[in-house]
């Protein structure tokens, strides 16, 4: 059930940091340079503390 939740979590992640590279893209008007890691440290930045939550949650 735990891979279930963290499975779904990271898929919300993605989405969401995807969401908000747009967005500041779109504020900026022009897009970023080095994309793919700016995308990939925001998923990290929000995956960490989200993970870290769900495991404290779970007591695991």
């Amino acid at each position: 059930m735990e891979i279930v939740l963290f499975t779904v979590v990271a898929g919300t992640l993605y989405l969401a940091a995807d969401r908000l590279l747009v967005l500041v893209e779109r504020r900026r008007g022009a897009p970023l340079p080095g994309r793919s890691l700016v995308f990939f440290l925001m998923l990290l930045g929000m995956a960490l503390p989200v993970f870290a939550l769900i495991r404290h949650l779970l007591g695991a």
